[in-house]
């Protein structure tokens, strides 16, 4: 892999000394400490920003150390907001101080102006003209902070303008020339979700010079340890069961949403990334316009979120993989935002009306047991609740959704801070007011998304747009490419939760609509009006309907290998890429069924080689007892230990209750029995060369003197296996306990668990 620039650039810090004026920019602080670079709405106020993202404990200090050019009495500006004030709410929780030397300036910032502003911080009188900058949060509730100002110019108000302040910006860090060319590239990606990694891969691998350029520091999109999705979809399914190849390198094989960061594999993506000799990896860069040659881009334009260095893209192709449609809308690609009426599509789940309600975004949390009492303050500027309106939860996943009603583009902080807002104010109310705070009082937040889950925004025009009776129906078309297994899923408000919170929501209910699998002509993967430009994942052209089934990120990764497919065709050929579909479409449907990536094993029972001669099952003698059954019926507990383990039957299993994590199964004993070996089967199958589901984390346990204890080699904390086993130093006892601490929708899936005491070696 070639090195990423934005590497090479870190060095350079993004302020300026010149004249009587030092102008620094918060996100290149050399020691960012415990704040975060956010970027999610640098199109609206005009530039990453840092974050004090502390779950209400204060961050450690950001620092940097700037040379001013004399010594001397500054003026001080601080360009932040108080983020509580467009919602009007009082109390100003995003308090910091800027630290010059280690002595705070006198104002507080981020305690005033609803928008982002240059709040006047008063002056400073420097001695030294080297200077240590320090950015000293005071709550631990999102204090943010876009740049600095000190000028010797008492008179100068800096410009709060979009363009102007642009400008101002760029002339003060000395950035006013043409960007940098970052390379030669035959395709150009922008956006590292599944969909864009999985599209910049194949075209890789398959001969072409590739940029992926995501604006992130991680790949993976909602997949990653900053959002926390698991993958859902099924691949490797007909007309081209080879698809999905790719895709299986990038997973973790973890499910649950809100889980630990271990779960999504973030080093995973960036390995199989690093290792293509024809892709360069550009973290960090968002992309903010196009240069445009007629109806072609001829080269994207993105700037480093560090350095505020901006760099040139030029290539013959390019992919939005944004998920928001940002390359297509810069280049001028037709698109839609918002739901069709059922008169313009004839689609029976399309509203009567147009409007502009989308899908909205998940911000997930997840609390964690502490060893004693974890106090939390109150948050009066947070969104209140009621004993009635509280979310009695300890955990907030897919439902926690907010936005619906608003732009998912323009307004993504108002939408994000919405969601901070209910996730600590509930927090507050259930540790601090609530009938059943005893419940919550030694459980601390483990983690809070800063980063927004979204679901929908823009969706880029193709020459098909595929909508509902497409999918109904099983309309043939000849270019079917890659198969959509997930429901018509659609996200409205809980209805609750709208007459509890008018306006504004935060629940979500789904309303699904089970499909045939069915295959996305390939014609949805391009733009109908730019002709050299591709999209994979969620802004392809689809009515919103027919969005529902599309989105998920394992269906999005398949339409990534075939646009890098079609990319490396329309090398091959010198065409664009409706060209691939109007000749080359025989050659277009060989990749596919060759696929990229190694062909997946067939899931299927792995036992131990030690299991031939280990003797008995002891657990089949035994009595089980189960903490909880989903079903009685459908899935009791006797299916743990009847020697039947048929993963083609999902009856077959016992599967808990999604309450009461952790889930317990206990082995019980007329007389004492001595067990070194166990083998446990889980999850369920999904596909043919998939099972999904299992038990994530788990130990099995002996009772002795009274207590349980974990038996050594047997615990484990990130299961990716459907056959576990494991040998362990024999325990001689009459009970013995499987105790299960995750797992997908905390439900604990079981065919069968198996032990024994096989001879030595």
């Amino acid at each position: 892999m070639r090195v990423s620039l934005v590497f090479l650039c870190m060095a350079a810090p993004a302020l300026s000394a010149a004249g009587q004026t030092v102008f620094v920019e918060a996100e290149s602080f050399a020691e960012l400490g415990g704040w975060v670079v956010d970027q999610q709405a640098m199109d609206q106020m005009g530039s990453p920003y840092v974050l004090a993202h502390g779950m209400g404990a204060p961050v450690e200090d950001s620092a940097t150390t700037v040379t001013f050019p004399e010594p001397g009495l500054y003026r001080v500006w601080v360009r932040t907001r108080d983020w509580v004030a467009p919602f009007g709410a009082s109390g100003s929780p995003g308090r910091f101080q800027v630290l010059a030397n280690g002595t705070p300036l006198e104002t507080l910032f981020g305690t005033e102006g609803a928008a982002w502003h240059w709040q006047d911080g008063g002056s400073v009188e420097i001695g030294d003209t080297s200077v240590r900058l320090a950015l000293h949060d005071l709550t631990g509730f999102e204090g943010r902070c876009d740049a600095l100002l000190f000028t010797k110019d008492m008179g100068l108000s800096p410009p709060d303008d979009g363009d102007a302040l642009l400008t101002f910006r760029r002339e003060l860090l000395g950035l006013t020339g043409a960007p940098e060319d970052a390379g030669s590239f035959d395709f150009v990606v922008v956006g590292g979700g599944i969909a864009g990694t999985c599209a910049a891969v194949s075209a890789a691998r398959l001969g072409l010079e590739v940029a992926l350029v995501q604006d992130r520091p991680v790949l993976g999109g909602n997949n990653s340890s900053e959002v926390r999705v698991h993958l859902q979809g099924k691949t490797n399914l007909p007309p081209y069961p080879a698809l999905g190849n790719l895709v299986r390198e990038l997973d973790s094989g973890m499910q649950g949403n809100a889980q630990p960061p271990e779960n999504y594999n973030d080093a995973k993506k960036l390995a199989v990334a690093g290792a293509e000799e024809n892709l360069a990896l550009f973290l960090n860069m968002h992309a903010y316009k196009t240069e445009m040659d007629g109806g072609r881009i001829a080269a994207v334009l993105a700037t480093d979120t560090r350095t505020g260095k901006d760099w040139r893209f030029p290539a013959r192709w390019f992919a939005d993989c944004t998920g928001d449609g940002t390359v297509g809308f810069l280049a001028g690609a037709d698109y839609r935002m918002g739901r069709e009426s059922r008169a313009e599509t004839g689609e029976e789940l399309a509203p009567e009306e147009p409007d502009t309600m989308t899908m909205g975004s998940s911000v997930q949390w997840y609390s964690v047991e502490s060893e004693g009492p974890s106090p939390f303050p109150d948050c009066p500027w947070a969104e209140p609740f009621t004993e009635e309106t509280a979310q009695k939860v300890m955990v907030g996943k897919w439902d926690w959704e907010t936005g619906m009603n608003r732009n998912q583009v323009t307004e993504i902080e108002y939408i994000r801070d919405h969601a901070l807002r209910v996730i600590y104010g509930n927090w507050a109310f259930l540790k601090n007011q609530s009938a059943d705070k005893a419940d919550y009082a030694s459980r601390k937040l483990g983690w809070v998304a800063y980063v927004a889950g979204k679901r929908e925004s823009r969706r880029l025009l193709g020459d098909v747009v595929l909508q509902q009776q497409d999918i109904d129906f099983r309309r043939e078309f000849e270019d079917a490419s890659v198969t959509t297994t997930w429901t018509i899923d659609l996200h409205y408000p809980e209805p609750t939760n709208s007459e509890q919170f008018p306006g504004r929501e935060f629940r979500s209910i789904a309303k699904q609509k089970e499909i045939v699998p069915y295959p996305i002509p390939y014609r949805c993967l391009y733009s109908r009006n730019i002709e050299n430009l591709f999209m994979a994942g969620r802004d392809i052209s689809v009515t919103h309907v027919a969005l529902g089934t599309i989105r998920v990120m394992r269906t999005g990764g398949m339409m990534g290998e075939v646009v890098g497919m079609a990319a490396s065709l329309c090398k091959k050929h010198d065409t664009a890429p409706r060209g691939v579909y109007s000749y080359h479409l025989e050659e277009l449907q060989a990749l596919m069924q060759a696929g990229i990536g190694e062909p997946p094993r067939e899931a299927a029972l792995e036992p131990p080689a030690w299991r031939e001669t280990a003797g008995p099952n002891l657990a089949r003698t035994a009595a089980v007892e189960v903490s909880s059954v989903l079903e009685p019926i459908q899935y009791p507990p006797s299916h743990i230990n009847d020697g039947v383990i048929n993963l083609d039957d999902s009856n077959s299993r016992w599967c808990s209750a999604r309450e009461g994590m952790p889930h317990t199964v206990d082995f019980r004993w007329d007389t004492p029995q001595t067990i070194s070996a166990a083998r446990i089967v889980t999850g369920w199958r999904t596909g043919p060369f998939e099972i999904e589901g299992q038990a994530q984390a788990f130990a099995l346990q002996v009772f002795e003197n009274g207590a349980w204890r974990d038996i050594p080699g047997t615990a484990e904390t990130n299961n990716t296996q459907h056959d576990w086993h494991a040998r362990f130093d024999p325990v001689t006892a009459d009970r013995l306990r499987l105790e299960i601490r995750a797992a997908p929708g905390n439900v604990a899936r079981l065919f069968e668990v198996e032990l024994f005491n096989p001879p030595d070696g």
